[in-house]
């Protein structure tokens, strides 16, 4: 991760560590908005990660949408696979 994508996580991270845990479990997307911005800032950088989670967290709110928003790019074959709105979720192995 780019020192600029570092420092665009500490917000997130304080977010998780202080104020998450006095809020609750209530983020309308799977993953969290903050697993989320991690990831895009990771993936993505500084400036399309950035914008990104923005985008995401302006999204989450009352009248907004819900369920499963991965980070566009992300390796979609083992973060579906285990989700349980995914099509294939449900399938073996050998499926």
């Amino acid at each position: 991760m780019s020192p600029l994508a570092r420092l665009f996580a500490v917000p997130v991270h304080v977010y998780r560590l202080v104020i998450s845990p006095l809020l609750g479990s209530n983020c309308r997307y799977q993953p969290t908005c903050s697993a989320y911005a991690l990831e895009a800032l990771q993936r993505h950088g500084a400036l399309k990660g950035g914008w990104l989670a923005l985008r995401r967290i302006a999204r989450c709110h009352p009248w907004g949408g819900s369920g499963y928003d991965p980070v566009p790019g992300a390796d979609s074959g083992h973060v579906h696979d285990h989700h349980p709105d995914h099509p294939d979720a449900h399938r073996g192995p050998d499926a």
